[in-house]
């Protein structure tokens, strides 16, 4: 049965490829629009990736916050992206795309503010964890929106500018937090939001959202938006709508259908880049960069400048590259490179503390946390999101959606709390584990992860899931 229906999807995709299969979609107006106001959200989760580094001192001096009270206020906005990622994925399906992304500029709006005007440690917290919720949506829905909506030759490189956006968020934190205060710095971060509640009605919904809730009109007249008014939309309308309908054939859409044979894979593989992403470091190199320079002597006010300037240009190469290398050979650069620069942060500290080639920490240090975030950006950072939009088909991508966000929010919470203890305990042992947890990362990339570059989302998911399956049954 299995293998009769993964063979009449492939069938029904082939004679809708081989029907105008020479027609290109164009990069409209109208997609860069969308891409653009769907990625607002992700500057402002740029912003609050690195708030606690740009606004460390000037919280800490003026609400009186122990390490352990910034610590836990550093790991609420994770923890409160975890909540999020609970609900994305069927407030996604059941409100669309658009209203998924409005409900997070309410939250995260409301979680700005909050900071912004916190007099004590409780409004501030609260603050942190209602954006966090926010931030959980954003995380999800923005790839898996602009992946809906792009054309599959440049699928990568448009989902990829959410990463290109956080960046822009993050750079604007490291390099205005050495002198704008940090109330200031968080109503910065609610900007970008109001900019999206204002941009989301100028901008179609998903296409195969539409789909997927059996609006054909309107799924029509997305792709013509689109697309361009006179462009044939027919053979990807056919191809979305077939794709949608086999799929929701051959599954009631349970939690239990998570774990059919032919969805364990996809599974393991979307659950595995959240992991590695989260335990190799990023969070907390990103949020405490600046704790980072002062424990190796060097001057903050310059490392986070520079990191300021630098963390745009290094977000652009891998979004060029994403659609010219393709996904593998960007993830493994990136695990190879995170990995390495670690281990040379672990030995710079070995050597302050031996109190050996002392003048070496500070500038070693510095260009290893400027080199570890660059290999970080180029993969790592933005590609498991762009996976994750890609691999799961419509009928689980409510249920696996929620769960691989889950997981990413909730170990990068454990990573940005447990940060600042790791460090006191033992700043050369911190690095040497996320230098370990890089190599087996560059292993699982390799043995694992597919090639997505250049197919469309319905032939990624007859390749991942029914061709395998059929290989398995004979």
């Amino acid at each position: 049965m299995v293998m009769e229906e993964g063979r009449s999807i492939e069938e029904g995709l082939l004679q809708l490829k081989n029907k105008n299969d020479d027609s290109e979609c164009r990069i409209t107006a109208c997609v860069i629009l969308s891409t653009f106001v769907a990625v607002c959200g992700s500057f402002s989760f740029g912003v609050a990736t690195g708030y606690t580094s740009g606004a460390e001192t000037g919280v800490m001096k003026d609400l009186d916050l122990s390490i352990a009270q910034f610590s836990a206020f550093g790991s609420f906005a994770t923890l409160g992206a975890a909540i999020g990622a609970l609900f994305c994925g069927n407030l996604a399906m059941v409100i669309g795309r658009r209203g998924t992304m409005w409900v997070s500029d309410f939250l995260c709006i409301t979680g700005w503010l909050s900071i912004a005007f916190a007099k004590e440690v409780m409004l501030l917290n609260f603050g942190r964890i209602i954006s966090g919720i926010g931030f959980g949506l954003t995380s999800y829905v923005v790839p898996v929106y602009i992946a809906e909506i792009t054309p599959k030759h440049v699928r990568g490189t448009f989902t990829f500018s959410n990463q290109l956006l956080q960046n822009a968020g993050l750079a604007m934190i490291y390099f205005c937090g050495n002198f704008i205060n940090w109330r200031t710095l968080a109503l910065l971060g609610a900007l970008p939001c109001f900019i999206q509640v204002i941009g989301l009605f100028f901008v179609p919904e998903s296409p195969r959202w539409l789909a997927k809730v059996g609006s054909d009109k309107e799924l029509e007249n997305s792709l013509f938006r689109l697309r361009g008014r006179d462009a044939d939309i027919s053979r990807e309308a056919s191809e979305i709508q077939v794709m949608t309908k086999m799929v929701e054939n051959d599954s009631k859409s349970s939690f239990s259908d998570l774990f059919q044979r032919k969805y364990r894979y996809t599974l393991v593989v979307g659950i595995g880049l959240m992991l590695i992403q989260q335990f190799s470091g990023s969070a907390a190199v990103i949020s405490y960069a600046s704790t980072i320079f002062r424990k190796a002597g060097f001057s903050v006010a310059i490392g986070t400048t520079m990191l300021g300037i630098f963390v745009i240009p290094k977000a652009m190469i891998g979004l060029i590259l994403v659609d010219k290398w393709g996904r593998r050979p960007l993830l493994m650069t990136s695990a190879f490179g995170m990995s390495m620069t670690c281990m040379l942060l672990g030995v710079a500290f070995t050597l302050q503390k031996m109190q050996l080639l002392s003048e070496l920490t500070p500038i070693l240090s510095f260009i290893c946390v400027m080199m570890y975030i660059a290999t970080y950006a180029i993969g790592l950072g933005g590609l498991p999101w762009v996976i994750m939009s890609e691999i799961f088909p419509i009928n689980i991508k409510v249920t696996a959606g929620s769960i691989v966000t889950l997981v990413s929010f909730s170990s990068s919470s454990i990573v940005t709390y447990a940060f600042n203890f790791l460090f006191e305990w033992s700043t050369q042992g911190t690095f040497f584990i996320f230098a370990g947890i890089g190599g087996a990362a560059l292993l699982f990339i390799w043995l694992l992860v597919p090639e997505t570059k250049g197919l469309s989302l319905e032939e990624i998911q007859v390749s991942l899931i029914h061709q395998p399956d059929e290989r398995n049954q004979t």
